[in-house]
């Protein structure tokens, strides 16, 4: 069977809804008959509604049956395609023309617990938690016996259920680094409940992916698109690395040693920069294989997992202007998403057009540097860096809903992660830090004209790599946040941001999204973040 489709095979079964106003509950079709998990293939179609609802958006794809109703247009429900806009829209990297109610807000700074698009990330969150909770309920040991699920299918469930924990506290992660002050639920519970502290979920969250470690899959050795050590290892590192932000704790040493742990089990950047955002992507990350780049990604297939969300979304709101569609594998262009010439300028000593970094990926013919008005897609370069063409050129197998899986954990973000905490006093050597970033520059620019010295490698110039590596992947506004940049004394500016086309300052509250208005009045355990 091909690669992904072990496991898009085992998305395309959506066992269960939930009402997004009732996540304390169960899931609305949680309560199944027990005759539905007698053995181990039900309980990894479960388990595949999990992973699917990082992915996709309901139980009919590409729209129809959506797991969330709060929102008119379901593709808006896509929980990368949200993750992403919080993460890209609110900073640098980012600008979309479109007007849909609240979506300004992200890049002007003026989000409110009414928005939109904060109350989609939230609750696709807690619906991903209420899934994995009701799988755990499902798969205890008493349950099990009760229903005669045979020994020989103990041990996949027993792996089933780490791979669950390790989803739950991946969106237990996202919770706390955009809302901080959560409810941790570890059960299905219908009494209301009081938040967390951030120290109490970061504890949490440790503690899980501490406890599962020994019953994911070895590194490399799970079904491509499911989560092994390397991934839990992955995700207690970015705990560890951004700790002093949630918990004001020094954690740069234990960031450091888990991104050991993952050097240490075999990964190997991939030959190509370009290739890791084209359509047969998944090569990077084949069990075993020769190149293996990814650590974790959301697998997609124009085929099989439809939506309109994910890569599909990154691909055609890239693409406007003079830009032909069918150049980037797909047709109909949405013309949304361009860049500020702040990233632009983040590619020092280049000069735009003709980059000196292959990496900086822009379409600029037609395109202005500056933007004079965000909402006209010619104003401001776009970044087509995903494209539903394959590495011998062709489309994908869909040119509507793309194959492009979705980068979640990948070694160059490792080996950044690792000079990072080096640099800020957790141990290990900045020689070695040094050549792990040389290894990324050299990748970049096929020779090793551009690699730093030791002397060179400090803060600011690791910032200004991860923008230039991982730009439009996700990690903008958390990495400004981290160093300091995103609100507060010594924050950057850059055009647009706080809704003023050369910049204004953002108080310090928006370093954190409110909680949804709907959900303190559900609860009125709940407490609004500072400052909404």
């Amino acid at each position: 069977m091909s690669r992904k489709y072990t496991l898009i095979g085992f998305l395309s079964f959506l066992l269960i809804s939930v009402s997004c106003n009732d996540l304390d509950l169960l899931p609305a079709n949680g309560s199944v008959d027990n005759i539905t998990f007698k053995d181990g293939a039900a309980f990894e179609s479960y388990l595949a509604k999990i992973y699917a609802a990082y992915s996709l958006t309901g139980r009919q794809g590409p729209s129809g049956a959506p797991d969330i109703t709060l929102v008119n247009d379901e593709g808006f429900t896509s929980y990368i395609r949200a993750y992403w806009k919080a993460q890209e829209l609110t900073t640098d990297e980012a600008v979309i023309a479109w007007t849909d109610a609240g979506i300004r807000d992200l890049h002007d700074m003026s989000w409110s617990s009414e928005n939109q698009f904060v109350r989609v990330i939230y609750y696709r969150l807690f619906l991903i938690i209420a899934y994995a909770n009701d799988f755990l309920g499902q798969s205890e040991e008493s349950k099990l016996n009760e229903r005669g699920v045979p020994a020989s299918d103990r041990e996949a469930i027993k792996r089933y259920r780490a791979e669950a924990r390790f989803l739950r506290a991946m969106a237990y992660w996202h919770a706390l680094d955009m809302f901080r002050n959560v409810i941790v639920y570890r059960q299905i519970t219908a009494e209301l409940q009081k938040q967390s502290t951030p120290q109490e979920t970061f504890a949490f969250i440790e503690e899980e992916l501490n406890a599962i470690e020994a019953d994911l899959a070895a590194p490399r050795q799970n079904v491509y698109g499911r989560a092994d050590r390397a991934a839990a290892w992955m995700l207690k590192a970015k705990l560890y690395l951004n700790a002093d932000v949630y918990i004001q704790e020094n954690h740069y040493a234990d960031a450091l040693a888990e991104c050991e742990k993952i050097i240490n089990a075999g990964y190997s950047l991939a030959p190509s920069y370009e290739e890791l955002f084209l359509a047969d992507n998944h090569r990077f990350g084949v069990n075993g294989g020769a190149n293996t780049e990814f650590i974790l990604t959301l697998p997609q297939d124009g085929g099989n997992s439809q939506s309109w969300g994910s890569t599909t979304f990154l691909v055609h709101a890239s693409i406007g202007g003079s830009m032909v569609a069918e150049d980037y594998g797909v047709t109909g262009p949405w013309a949304g998403l361009r860049t500020t010439s702040a990233m632009v300028s983040k590619f020092s000593g280049a000069t735009i057009p003709v980059a000196e970094d292959p990496r900086a990926m822009f379409y600029t013919n037609g395109q202005t540097l500056e933007i004079a008005d965000i909402g006209t897609f010619t104003n401001g370069y776009a970044v087509p860096k995903y494209k539903n063409l394959t590495s011998t050129g062709n489309p994908g197998v869909n040119v509507t809903h793309v194959d492009i899986d979705y980068p979640l954990f990948r070694l160059a973000d490792v080996y950044l992660m690792y000079a990072e905490a080096v640099v800020r006093g957790g141990g290990g050597s900045l020689a070695t830090a040094t050549n792990y970033i040389n290894q990324i520059r050299t990748r970049a620019y096929g020779n090793a004209s551009a690699n730093i010295s030791q002397a060179q490698l400090n803060l600011d110039f690791i910032l200004d790599e991860r923008s230039r590596e991982l730009y439009f992947e996700g990690t903008r506004r958390i990495d400004l946040i981290r160093f300091g940049k995103f609100t507060g004394t010594g924050q950057a500016l850059w055009p647009w941001k706080g809704g003023v086309a050369a910049g204004q300052n953002a108080e310090s509250f928006r370093n954190i999204f409110p909680i949804p208005s709907t959900d303190l009045a559900s609860n009125p355990l709940l407490d609004q973040n500072p400052g909404y």
